[in-house]
């Protein structure tokens, strides 16, 4: 019987990509000190995406300790290709705030190959910072919180060019004032626009309309919680991007949004040809049979693939009809990856019915009551190529712990789901599904399907503002 190589019997060229799904960082550091063969692979994949959230326990100081780094070690600065930071220390005394300063500048001018930023806290972007990431001249992405206030000055915007990718977060109004310009200063590569407002009156219709001239390349366009956008400011933003976007997100936009004259001028002009992705608000005035006829009428010559739809803030009065879902898989259901319903009820035979006919499903999002989690598993079990599934209790139910009981049934459901699922989450936990491979001692195989804690430290995609 010939024996099974061992994995220092594995060619080297085959590590790299072994160390490709190494995931947490820690873990790529450990790797890094086996042996000279691993640091020259490890070091890379550590430094190419550094990244800090408020979650992380001792982020503040963690953030220090990540540009001293930066500032001290230029080469391994030169490795980081995209920079996150979502936390900073806040209500520094002078001398502490200056050396941190000081200290965030000396590290990303050393960031030379910096491809994206995200700088999201707020009150923590300044002036000087936008100056030196705008000296990193390959930077295509660039992701900040636009509450500008007196922490640095809009005028500096503009320096940008060459983006790919632009989000803005809760922008002040000179920020908005100064897009048209912006977008006119990257209208040759400008692919992706974010705007998440949190129902701020500032970006407009007419704010749409000055910018859209510069918005031919445009792809992807997301916008949350802009209560004085209508149909008439996106319809311009889509006519303007002559290939049509891929991506579209339209989450609480004007309660007077009319989707009929929406679906009607995106069919007469063809404007969703190369559709992918949407996500959709409804609100609780809404008539929702009409706008679901709408929706499916906007969406007919969509080559769709990821389905995003829920209600605004908390609402959840609104349950997703079991025609609308049947008509949405009947169009859609043999391209369909992603099928997501937030804060939204659905029924059993909605869900049967995605899994059985969505055959190149990966992602499920659902909402259920308590009393429907045991019928889960079956359906679940119906779609082979099912990757990630989240259950979520709808809002008004209660407490979001996940209770023993409720994890002994979470358990159950993934034991029941197919071998391609990895991820299986409830209301605001989510667990990776491992499996073990056990021999008996008279020869027969099992798998052993456990929950472990959630590894990756990437915020999980049903948990994200913009589902993309």
């Amino acid at each position: 019987m010939a024996q099974l190589a061992a994995f220092e019997d594995l060619p080297i060229e085959l590590l790299p990509l072994v160390l490709q799904h190494v995931v947490r960082p820690s873990h790529l550091a450990s790797l890094c000190l086996v042996n000279t063969s691993f640091f020259s692979f490890a070091v890379p994949l550590l430094y190419e995406r550094v990244f800090i959230y408020a979650w992380h326990k001792e982020g503040k100081s963690k953030v220090v300790k990540l540009f001293q780094t930066l500032a001290d070690y230029p080469h391994r600065a030169q490795l980081v290709q995209q920079l996150v930071i979502r936390d900073f220390p806040k209500a520094l005394q002078s001398k502490d705030y200056d050396m941190i300063r000081d200290l965030c500048l000396s590290g990303i001018r050393n960031c030379t190959n910096l491809r994206a930023c995200t700088w999201t806290r707020h009150g923590s972007l300044t002036s000087p910072i936008l100056v030196a990431l705008g000296d990193c001249l390959r930077l295509s992405e660039l992701e900040i919180n636009g509450q500008h206030d007196d922490f640095y000055d809009p005028r500096i915007l503009p320096r940008f060019v060459h983006l790919r990718k632009l989000s803005l977060i809760m922008p002040s109004g000179p920020v908005v004032d100064i897009l048209p310009r912006w977008t006119h200063q990257n209208r040759e590569t400008l692919q992706y626009l974010s705007l998440i407002c949190k129902s701020s009156p500032r970006v407009t219709d007419r704010i749409l309309q000055d910018i859209a001239p510069h918005l031919t390349n445009l792809e992807y366009l997301y916008l949350v919680g802009c209560p004085k956008v209508s149909h008439e400011g996106l319809c311009a933003v889509l006519s303007a991007a002559y290939k049509g976007v891929i991506g579209l997100g339209m989450e609480g936009l004007t309660s007077s949004f009319d989707m009929a004259a929406f679906s009607e001028h995106c069919n007469r002009a063809g404007l969703l040809s190369r559709l992918r992705s949407i996500t959709l608000t409804v609100d609780e005035h809404t008539s929702l049979a009409q706008w679901q006829q709408h929706v499916l009428s906007l969406l007919a010559n969509a080559p769709l693939q990821q389905f995003h739809i829920s209600t605004v803030g908390g609402h959840v009065n609104h349950r997703l009809s079991d025609d609308f879902c049947e008509a949405i898989v009947t169009a859609h259901g043999d391209r369909l990856t992603r099928f997501s319903v937030h804060r939204m009820r659905m029924s059993l035979g909605a869900i049967t019915d995605i899994c059985a006919r969505c055959v190149v499903l990966q992602q499920l999002f659902i909402v259920v009551e308590n009393k429907d989690l045991d019928a889960l598993g079956p359906c679940f079990a119906r779609a082979r190529n099912l990757r990630a599934v989240h259950v979520n209790r709808p809002l008004d139910f209660g407490s979001e712990d996940v209770s023993k009981r409720s994890y002994d049934k979470i358990l159950s459901i993934a034991r029941q789901c197919g071998p391609a699922v990895k991820q299986i989450g409830f209301n605001t936990r989510v667990f990776q599904v491992d499996r073990a491979v056990l021999v008996a001692e008279d020869g027969l195989v099992r798998t052993e399907v456990k929950l472990s804690p959630y590894e990756n430290p990437e915020i999980p995609e049903q948990f994200l503002v913009v589902r993309t």
